[in-house]
């Protein structure tokens, strides 16, 4: 049997029940066999069976996390919104510039006229970033295309980003974003025909999840269920944008299907967090919208606690809302602005958001996880929410491989 062993090390497992004091192990060692975790450990517990033979790395002391997992993210876009960016700062609401055919639709319109060639440089670009700061598996949804071509169209290029990069990209589809102009004022024929899309883009092999917008610039209860409805059919799991402008009772609707995830959530209320709970709904914060439009109203973190739904953190990375592509931010900005805990952000951002994600194989250092792990040039993992504005990755693993 070949093993590769990373010694030297200090590392922040971060294994469920652990969160207090990040799972670490001083003098830690990752044992690695093929893509996987097959023990880790401190050096002086380390089976016998590893120690001869095996290929060498010298951590040098290096903090070591679990692979970073970006669980919210809508990555193939065309245009920028940058002058909307403007006109919030003069005093528009982002209702009023989506009410106005700004918003999604600008680049719902901009995406339509890229190419599949420009919409993947594009992307590959802001991915890459990503990568950077160690991020290893994400999330990439769909929604700017708002018809059954061009939804194609960027699902296939988030699945080309995956065969080209060392990183696993989840294909989530969020037809159910808006109403695209073809269908203005007749939202319920809109959802028919997002029902309707569902299988092809199946039966092509593009979409893993179904995402859907529920509020009220979005959709409402009954035309989301439908989409939820055919997804169920479909036996695809789904996830649901709730609660950030109003509460609209998504998350309960989210929890009734089983929802992976319920995302955004500043609106969530008692019987939402608790039907979460109960269906073991994952919570995903995006501090980088709360942040860039200004929003006012926290989610309830405290609530969240009391129900015990497991929170993630995730850049939801799109031109409108959340422009970022850099996780470790979000990381300071769960904390400062929102006042997690630097253990509850660093586990939303690599165990809790590989559940948010339906993956049970990475998220974790221990025995049998995917062999996705990072080095980073900092000597505890507070630092890595505490810092903003630098980036302390020195390399990344994935899947055994030096990336």
């Amino acid at each position: 049997m070949s093993y590769e062993i990373w010694e030297n090390a200090r590392l922040a497992t971060m294994q469920e029940g652990q969160d207090a004091n990040y799972g670490l192990i001083d003098d830690g060692v990752l044992v690695v066999e093929g893509k996987q975790l097959a023990w880790v450990g401190p050096r002086s517990d380390m089976p016998m069976q590893y120690r001869h033979g095996a290929f060498m790395h010298d951590a040098r002391n290096a903090l070591v996390t679990p692979g970073l997992i970006d669980c919210h993210t809508h990555l193939v876009y065309g245009g920028h919104r940058a002058n909307e960016f403007e006109l919030r700062l003069n005093g528009a609401s982002y209702e009023d510039i989506a009410r106005a055919g700004g918003g999604i639709k600008s680049t719902v319109q901009a995406t339509r006229m890229a190419s599949e060639a420009e919409l993947y440089k594009a992307a590959l670009k802001r991915l890459t970033h990503l990568m950077k700061e160690g991020v290893t598996t994400l999330e990439i949804k769909s929604g700017y295309g708002l018809s059954l071509e061009n939804e194609a169209k960027c699902l296939r290029v988030a699945r080309q980003l995956a065969l080209d990069c060392p990183i696993q990209i989840k294909n989530t589809f969020l037809g159910a974003h808006a109403v695209p102009p073809e269908f203005q004022d007749n939202a319920d024929a809109y959802i028919d025909a997002v029902v309707t899309m569902m299988a092809p883009l199946q039966a092509q092999g593009l979409i893993d999840a179904v995402d859907a917008f529920c509020d009220r610039i979005g959709f409402t209860y009954a035309q989301t269920e439908k989409v939820f409805k055919e997804a169920q059919r479909l036996n695809l799991p789904v996830k649901l944008h709730a609660e950030q402008l109003t509460d609209s009772h998504g998350a309960s609707l989210a929890a009734k299907y089983g929802a992976l995830s319920c995302d955004h959530l500043e609106w969530l209320s008692e019987e939402g967090a608790a039907a979460m709970a109960k269906a073991g709904t994952v919570a995903v914060l995006l501090p980088g919208a709360f942040y860039f439009i200004r929003e006012t109203k926290l989610p309830p973190i405290e609530l969240l606690r009391q129900h015990k739904v497991p929170m993630a953190i995730s850049t939801d990375s799109n031109p409108g809302s959340s422009p970022c592509t850099s996780l470790l931010l979000m990381l300071n900005m769960a904390c400062t602005l929102m006042r997690l805990t630097p253990q509850e952000a660093l586990a939303g951002v690599t165990r809790v958001a590989a559940q948010a994600l339906g993956l049970i194989d990475r998220g974790a250092l221990c025995a049998n996880q995917r062999a996705d792990f990072v080095l980073w040039d900092v000597q505890h993992p507070a630092e890595l929410a505490y810092a903003f504005g630098s980036n302390p990755c020195l390399s990344t693993v994935w899947g055994g491989q030096v990336r």
